[in-house]
């Protein structure tokens, strides 16, 4: 591995640890808003292989927001334009690239031989989906969503508690607050370093609790569903 690429990662991610992230497989489950941004990070860290599942295109409200969004991918599909970025910004991470939905007849498939799945999705139905085919998967789900100036993250693992604000967040809230760029970027960092906390069992991982963001207040506040 060309470990001057990841030269800044140490020595809060160790040489050991950079090789298990190289070993990393992980699904991105939506490419938009918080999906770029999460895939981005990840990329750049040098998670080894990522899945991206996205069955959108990019059109022009996505500018404000979503980091995979230009002039020149407009009309693109999000889950190629992201697995083309990330061979732009790091060729030593591989990406599949699946333009579809998740859907109840693809997620079990899709999840298999992943290490982690993190939600970037922006519906609630669509979530309870891959939370259950991560279940099935035995992999944690790291969880997160936004609404204006609002966002939040947490982190189920098989067997876990589930917090009833994931199960009824949708595009409804979404559609009244607007979506964002901080915003966006700011949950995703945050999903991003959960993700990696799982992947190398490394820290406190936000587990049967959930990370409450809000960014107009300045207040971040933790909510436990034990």
């Amino acid at each position: 591995m060309k470990m001057e690429r990841y030269s800044r990662n140490h020595t809060a991610i160790t040489p050991d640890e950079q090789t298990k992230l190289s070993e990393g497989h992980v699904l991105i489950a939506g490419c938009g808003g918080l999906g770029g941004y999460i895939i981005e990070l990840l990329t750049r860290i040098g998670v080894g292989h990522l899945t991206v599942v996205d069955g959108d295109v990019f059109c022009e409200s996505n500018l404000n927001r979503q980091l995979l969004s230009t002039a020149e991918t407009l009309g693109k599909s999000k889950a190629e334009a992201a697995v083309e970025r990330m061979a732009s910004v790091n060729p030593l991470v591989s990406g599949t690239a699946v333009c579809k939905y998740l859907t109840e007849e693809n997620a079990d498939s899709l999840l298999a031989g992943q290490d982690v799945a993190v939600d970037a999705l922006d519906n609630g139905e669509s979530r309870a989906l891959l939370l259950a085919a991560a279940r099935r998967a035995n992999i944690p789900l790291v969880h997160g969503a936004i609404a204006g100036w609002y966002g939040r993250v947490s982190v189920i693992y098989p067997g876990d508690a589930t917090s009833a604000l994931m199960q009824t967040a949708g595009r409804g809230l979404e559609q009244q607050t607007g979506n964002l760029s901080f915003t966006a970027s700011g949950v995703a960092s945050i999903q991003a370093a959960e993700t990696v906390k799982c992947l190398l069992s490394k820290g406190q991982v936000c587990r049967n609790r959930t990370i409450e963001l809000d960014l107009l207040s300045g207040n971040f506040e933790e909510i436990t569903f034990v």
